[in-house]
């Protein structure tokens, strides 16, 4: 018999709050190692219509000073490709204090995601729904081995 063929890191599937993708696309903080490993095949985001559209409408903000090709630039080459989007039907969610966070949570229960990846406290004072865990960048990096 020849050698083991090496291990390989089993794809994780995840759910990416905005704050995460904004931060991992344009600042070289700590979620900007995200963006390796979805473009390495070890993280699969998964996204929804709506999701989508408030990456969008979020990188648009002024303060980023990005032009729409930009924006569709970035998001083309650097984040499309890599991701699954889902169809989420409407769903009931817990009582969440920022009626925005639904598209997450949503989003993540429909995929059958483990992680929802956030900044907002809004989200991470939830910290599980259903089956799905509500951590923090910093937290998600560790899961996925990719903390310094």
């Amino acid at each position: 018999m020849g050698p083991c063929p090496p291990r390989v890191a089993p794809v994780i599937r995840a759910v990416l709050d905005t704050n995460v993708i904004v931060s991992a696309l344009l600042f070289h903080a700590s979620p900007s190692r995200l963006v390796s490993a979805w473009q390495s095949g070890r993280l699969l985001p998964v996204v929804s219509a709506q999701i989508l559209d408030e990456y969008v409408r979020v990188l648009a903000y002024p303060k980023f000073t990005l032009t729409a090709s930009e924006i569709r630039g970035l998001l083309e080459e650097e984040l499309l490709p890599f991701v699954e989007t889902i169809i989420v039907k409407p769903a009931a969610v817990p009582k969440l204090r920022d009626l925005d966070d639904a598209k997450f949570v949503t989003c993540a229960v429909a995929a059958r995601v483990r992680w929802l990846v956030s900044g907002d406290d809004d989200l991470l004072s939830l910290r599980r729904v259903r089956s799905v865990e509500i951590v923090s960048p910093t937290a998600f990096l560790q899961q996925l081995k990719l903390t310094r």
